[in-house]
């Protein structure tokens, strides 16, 4: 291939701005890089609050960070890859050597942590350029494009069966959701579980319940639509918060003891309050939502006493390169559901409309697809 290479991306200048198609360009590929032709985007929450000013990111940034391709060209040090593999990138390169990670804890990755406020690559610099001007990557990806730069190990090797439109999903809500159940919790054959939230991450950890065995697994939502969704994938009870006490409803299907885990997916200081009354003493809580980093949210303290163990997951436990494969042959072997997830297929030139889509609650996942 060619450099420079010139490809189309939808950039984002400004927050609480629509972003615009511009053509980037990508000067060379440095020697650890995976340059990856993307087949599909997933629009997640987390980059509709970098365009709502939520996250405070450098700007002009390409978004995107749940996605899957193919690998189109790789650094001359990369092993383990060549052209034309099928790969779903993760968003969560890590050092291997700092403290957190030698806690078996890539997620709180040093390097990770002190550069993916700064929208770089996991070198330090970034790769694109718009009108000769550094253009960033979101969470070391930038996948609204129509190629991607990662380092190698993000780009996670699956099936070639897997539809794109599908896997591109496990490489963020799927896996944060199933692992949180799996991984996190480890929910117990025969056990209670409760789904505070049925987005994209409380459905695929509705899945994770399922998969684990959990003989009870109580869905909660404001939207009937996706309350029967979760009954499809798996949920044995679903409680329509918006016409019933939630809390009273969860209480009446476990016993009056609660739940053994319970996983807050909608993310609102409400149902965080929630999920700390709804588990039973001794119980699991797993935070997967999440507020504005500066907001406060107060608990009953009665609610957290008991002997409640309380979680926060970003990834679902998530080591990609064991993980990713998995979930995609579970898709294949039809025990994993994903297209059910997907609400709604556009191009890249209707993302702006995909996200207010998503701002308004009519999605579980929106994905940009590309033209092979």
């Amino acid at each position: 291939m060619n450099f420079p290479l010139e490809f189309k991306a939808a950039v984002l200048h400004r927050p609480k701005e629509p972003m615009t198609m511009e053509t980037v360009a990508l000067a060379a590929l440095q020697p650890g890089d995976v340059l990856v032709r993307i087949s599909a985007a997933g629009l997640c929450h987390t980059d509709l609050e970098v365009i709502e000013g939520q996250l405070a990111y450098p700007m002009p940034i390409v978004l995107g960070h749940e996605a899957a391709g193919t690998v189109e060209e790789i650094g001359q040090e990369v092993e383990g890859l060549r052209p034309g593999d099928p790969v779903v990138l993760s968003w969560n390169p890590h050092c291997g050597h700092c403290f957190y990670c030698e806690q078996d804890q890539p997620i709180l990755c040093e390097r990770y942590l002190r550069l993916g406020p700064q929208a770089v690559q996991f070198d330090g610099t970034t790769r694109l350029s718009l009108a000769g001007q550094p253009v960033h990557h979101l969470m070391f990806l930038g996948a609204f494009a129509e190629y991607c730069v990662v380092p190698a190990q993000s780009a996670v090797k699956v099936p070639a069966e897997i539809p794109f439109d599908r896997a591109c999903l496990i490489g963020c809500g799927v896996m944060t959701g199933v692992g949180a159940a799996t991984r996190i919790a480890k929910v117990s054959y025969g056990s209670s579980a409760v789904v505070i939230g049925c987005g994209a991450v409380g459905l695929s950890a509705v899945q994770g319940a399922r998969l684990a065995g959990a003989g009870r697994i109580v869905a909660v939502d404001i939207d009937a639509r996706k309350l029967a969704l979760a009954r499809c994938l798996g949920a044995t009870d679903t409680i329509d918060a918006a016409d019933a006490d939630p809390l009273l409803a969860i209480r009446e299907l476990t016993s009056g003891r609660g739940a053994d885990c319970v996983f807050e997916a909608a993310g609102n200081a409400q149902t965080f309050r929630l999920s700390a009354e709804a588990v039973r003493p001794g119980g699991q809580i797993v935070w997967l939502g999440k507020v504005n980093v500066s907001e406060d949210v107060a608990f009953r303290w009665g609610s957290l006493m008991g002997e409640k163990r309380i979680v926060r997951s970003s990834y679902g436990g998530a080591r990609p390169q064991r993980d990713f494969p998995l979930l995609a042959q579970a898709y294949l072997d039809g025990s994993l559901h994903l297209d059910e997830l997907v609400s709604r297929r556009i191009t890249l030139e209707e993302i702006n409309e995909g996200f207010a889509a998503l701002r308004r609650g009519d999605v579980v996942r929106a994905v940009v697809t590309f033209d092979a």
